[in-house]
């Protein structure tokens, strides 16, 4: 069988060997009689898996012993909403508005607080980010929160603000959905940090939540009880039923990053996937990437055909050339590509040759 290079968004492409191994597994999880969804998540057998995981994630990222790392459920959305109820205390917030999630993060939390901008990059179409020295951020604020990068606009913090040298002790949020395990996490400027393992680390219905254990304790009354981060971390992430075959895959996930040479590897290799693309865009007389250069993704490359009417004949023929999920997000049109850990650096010379062949014949 050949299998497409999937460009998705997410859910989105997972390493083959770890499709390989969870299909091998599916009936008999070693020797246990019983596949992993089958499983009870308070039985050894899922115990086990449970802790291997959350071990090899804690190594993987280095998340120092004082970070409680949260497996739940809900997405990048349902924490738009858990992380005020959880930090909020009911009072200020700041955002950083970069793109759609975080515009949506910063709508949802006004539910719970007052939620204000504290910058935003829309005049110019979010394709570039405000310098952090420019921030307006209140003395009474809970949090600041950043999307860690932007999935349908393709921009991506590649360095975390340090709020503490702007001369502010307020917790930095970061939503790092998109991101996650794709690169180092500097966690002294970090309080919480938050995402959906559909993109980098599996499939859909695991989200992550990383956060200092400071942070926690503080929900509030009306918050759920299985979305109140002290009940979720005293219960080792099953006050309520986990998503446990998602927590599975993620385990798989987290052993081939370590086998592959761990983040800075993945790093290195998505900087190489990223640039390839990128010079060939910045060459090319029929597409175009609108982000600045300084903060443009390396997991999600937005780029239009500057001919727009010529995008069917693109994706029809990037289709059959079994390059897929091309098409852009419905919010901003064009095309995007994402490249994330999972996608071989020969998907992407696939991509560029596809899309060098395209523009000759369109010439």
């Amino acid at each position: 069988m050949s299998r497409a290079f999937n460009f998705s968004a997410g859910p989105a492409v997972m390493p083959e060997a770890v499709l390989q191994q969870a299909a091998a597994e599916m009936l008999d999880w070693q020797g246990s009689g019983m596949s992993v969804m089958e499983m009870s998540h308070r039985g050894k057998e899922f115990i086990s898996i449970y802790e291997q995981a959350e071990a090899d994630l804690r190594e993987l990222l280095a998340v120092p012993a004082h970070f409680k790392i949260l497996f739940m459920q809900g997405g990048g959305l349902a924490e738009n909403a858990i992380v005020p109820l959880n930090l909020s205390q009911g009072g200020a917030m700041d955002f950083v508005l970069t793109g759609s999630w975080s515009q949506k993060s910063h709508k949802e939390a006004g539910k719970y607080g007052v939620a204000r901008v504290a910058a935003s990059s829309q005049t110019d179409g979010f394709t570039s980010l405000p310098a952090p020295a420019t921030w307006q951020i209140g003395a009474d604020s809970r949090y600041v929160h950043i999307c860690g990068n932007e999935t349908i606009h393709g921009v991506e913090f590649h360095e975390l603000p340090d709020l503490k040298a702007l001369g502010c002790d307020t917790p930095l949020v970061v939503d790092f959905s998109s991101h996650v395990a794709s690169r180092p996490v500097d966690w002294s400027r970090v309080g919480l940090a938050f995402g959906g393992a559909q993109k980098n680390l599996g499939p859909a219905g695991l989200t992550l939540v990383i956060v200092r254990e400071d942070l926690i304790g503080h929900a509030l009354p009306h918050c759920p009880s299985a979305f109140d981060y002290k009940l979720v971390n005293d219960n080792q992430s099953m006050y309520n039923t986990p998503p446990t075959y998602s927590i599975y895959i993620a385990g798989l996930v987290f052993q081939w990053l370590k086998k592959n040479g761990g983040i800075a590897a993945m790093e290195q290799r998505n900087i190489a996937k990223a640039q390839l693309l990128y010079d060939f865009l910045d060459s090319s007389s029929l597409y175009v990437n609108k982000v600045a250069k300084d903060c443009r993704s390396r997991m999600n490359v937005p780029f239009y055909l500057r001919d727009e009417s010529r995008n069917e004949a693109f994706l029809a023929g990037a289709k059959a050339a079994n390059l897929l999920q091309l098409k852009g997000h419905k919010s901003v049109g064009g095309m995007r590509a994402s490249v994330y850990n999972a996608m071989p650096l020969e998907g992407v010379q696939a991509l560029v040759a596809y899309m060098r062949e395209f523009e000759k014949t369109q010439a």
